[in-house]
This record gives C-alpha cells, structure tokens and sequence, in this order.
C-alpha cells in the first residue's frame, strides 16, 4: 500500500482482503489494525488514528451522490477516525464523518454524524449512550 501512496505508520495491521479505492488517499496511524473485508471507500481522504481498530466488515465510504443532480454527480468528504478508536464489526461510517479519540462504536452501527470522545455510541444512526472506561495500561 505504500508504495501506492498509503501513509502507513509503524505496527499498523492491515488484513489481506481489505479493499481500499485510492491508496494514496489513506492513512493509517501506528499500531492501528483493519480488520479482515473492511471497506476504505475513499474517494476523499479517510485518516485512522494510531492505536485504533476497525474491525471486520465495516465499510467507511467517503463519497455518496448529489441527489439534487440530475445526473446525481459524485460528491465526497473525508473520514477522521482519532486515535484509541474502536469501530466494532459490521459498522457503516458515512461521508464527512469524525469519530473522535478514544471513541468505540457499536457492532452493526451507522455513523451519520461526529461521535464524541472517550464515548461508547451505538445504533442507526449511531449516538453516545455512555462514557467509556478509562483503558487500562497493558
């Protein structure tokens, strides 16, 4: 992925059969891990912060259509994942969305609006229902 433009930071995972549009548009920071058929849509910017994890299946999807165009033109913006973030199995994460530090998102949620930090947050559309614990040292 690097050497497609992907910025990559140092112990990042990255299973094989992630599915990524524009490398060069990624990146992923230290010791972060993308789980196995997670989907990087990118055709705006999508950053995950350092020790972060988006697990499996999740599909985080930067560009959608401009339902006011008669030809419903393409329209993107970017995802910011911050750091000590998990977004659990199965979560869609929509165009233009920060999800901030240390949030975790529930499994099978949708993302359509910011998330707060240091939040557990959960449904369709997802929202923050309650803080979450401070991480013990490992």
């Amino acid at each position: 992925m690097r050497l497609f433009g992907a910025q990559i930071g140092k112990g990042a995972l990255i299973r094989p059969s992630v599915e990524i549009t524009y490398p060069w548009k990624v990146s992923i920071g230290d010791h972060a891990w993308v789980g196995d058929r997670v989907v990087l849509y990118s055709l705006a910017e999508i950053r995950i912060g350092a020790h972060s994890v988006v697990s499996q299946r999740s599909y985080l999807c930067t560009g959608s259509h401009d339902m006011e165009s008669a030809s419903y033109a393409i329209v993107a913006a970017p995802i910011v994942i911050g750091a000590q973030c998990w977004v659990a199995s199965d979560v869609f994460v929509a165009p233009g969305v920060t999800i901030d530090d240390g949030a975790v998102v529930g499994a099978r949620s949708a993302v359509f609006h910011d998330l707060p930090s240091a939040m557990v947050c959960q449904g369709t559309p997802a929202r923050p229902i309650r803080p979450r614990p401070v991480p013990r040292q490992t």
